[in-house]
């Protein structure tokens, strides 16, 4: 039997299609818009051991150990734990406290509901690391309302620590 030009074709474009929809359900299955934390927590059993994207803000300290690190990435929603090569870590520039928004991470891992290597905490896997946004300070201004009624409130407080021994002493 032999195979024409027209049947040659169509088995190419055949194998074409099908690897389009092979990849097309790897990547929906494996890297798909960020999870938020909320969601992650909810239905945790559904995304557990799943290869998941997630999103947020570093924040705390990085913790290192050895050619690993821990980070905090906060969505908003919750905080969650993420392990990591300490390669991918060394990316993160800013975390965020008080004075300071960390550096937004996208952070592409495996989610675990209770992972076996760390005493059954969720946490996630990093395979890979992204700085979305770089962190920056925050400014913290001074309300100058409050300031004056802080000062009125002293001043109310000295007086009646003052006045009342300044009476004893000239009474006596």
């Amino acid at each position: 039997m032999r195979i024409t030009n027209k049947q040659d074709t169509r088995y190419k474009q055949f194998q074409i299609w099908l690897l389009v929809i092979i990849w097309s359900l790897y990547l929906g299955n494996c890297i798909f818009a960020a999870v938020p934390s909320t969601e992650l927590v909810d239905n945790a059993e559904k995304y557990d051991g799943q290869v998941i994207e997630y999103q947020g803000e570093a924040i705390g300290d990085i913790m290192n150990r050895r050619n690993h690190a821990w980070i905090n990435v906060n969505d908003g929603g919750r905080a969650i734990g993420i392990f990591s090569d300490k390669n991918l870590s060394d990316q993160i520039k800013k975390t965020g406290s008080y004075n300071q928004i960390g550096d937004t991470v996208k952070i592409i891992g495996i989610f675990n509901r209770s992972c076996a290597d760390h005493g059954g905490d969720l946490d996630i896997h990093a395979r890979e690391l992204y700085i979305v946004q770089g962190g920056h300070k925050v400014e913290h201004p001074v309300n100058q309302g409050k300031l004056v009624i802080a000062g009125l409130l002293f001043l109310g407080v000295l007086a009646t620590l003052i006045i009342p021994a300044a009476i004893d002493r000239f009474s006596s």
